[in-house]
């Protein structure tokens, strides 16, 4: 009786652990595939690149209880900088939105849910700027990273640096998920 109440017990384990691993926090996009290559929709139209500079859908379950808001991100850690480079930041996305259409990085488009916040990239402008890595060069990693935040807004404005904005979602987030996407030239 007690090895078959332990039995139990353990099976149960396993069953909660199960169903925490599914219902994980996570990110995906219809545009690429997890670790493959962008499209030529998604590149920069500028410094040598000839893309449509569209930034692509993104969507994403499961987030943490208690997310008040969300932000994403575009990060390329393997700019020839010293730092990488942003090029998408965006946040004081709704606490009730699950998703960014196509074409949200148009700052003209109006498709960002109402009160968030796209700001300055390493492009020097707030939107999406899209891949254009040196030319020759192996294709670099651009990490689409959406942050749970803790908070329902951080008290920034389109001004604000990528390095500016990351440092206060690290500081507010419940979680993150992240998706890469790469490309090369």
């Amino acid at each position: 009786m007690v090895r078959s109440l332990m039995t139990l017990v353990f099976l149960a384990t396993l069953v909660v652990q199960a169903e925490a691993q599914t219902a994980q926090f996570r990110v995906s996009s219809p545009a690429f595939k997890p670790g493959g290559t962008l499209k030529a929709e998604q590149v920069f139209n500028g410094f040598g690149c000839t893309g449509g500079n569209i930034s692509p859908e993104l969507s994403w379950s499961n987030a943490p209880a208690g997310t008040k808001s969300f932000a994403l991100t575009m990060y390329d850690p393997d700019a020839p900088t010293g730092s990488g480079w942003w090029h998408w930041v965006i946040f004081n996305i709704p606490a009730n939105a699950t998703k960014l259409a196509g074409g949200t990085g148009d700052l003209g488009k109006n498709l960002a849910p109402t009160g968030s916040v796209q700001s300055r990239t390493d492009f020097g402008t707030a939107g999406y700027g899209g891949p254009c890595p040196p030319a020759g060069t192996k294709p670099h990693r651009y990490i689409f990273t959406v942050f749970a935040l803790k908070v329902d807004k951080l008290d920034l404005d389109a001004n604000a640096s990528g390095a500016m904005v990351g440092f206060f979602l690290n500081a507010n987030a419940l979680g993150k998920a992240s998706v890469m996407g790469r490309y090369g030239r």
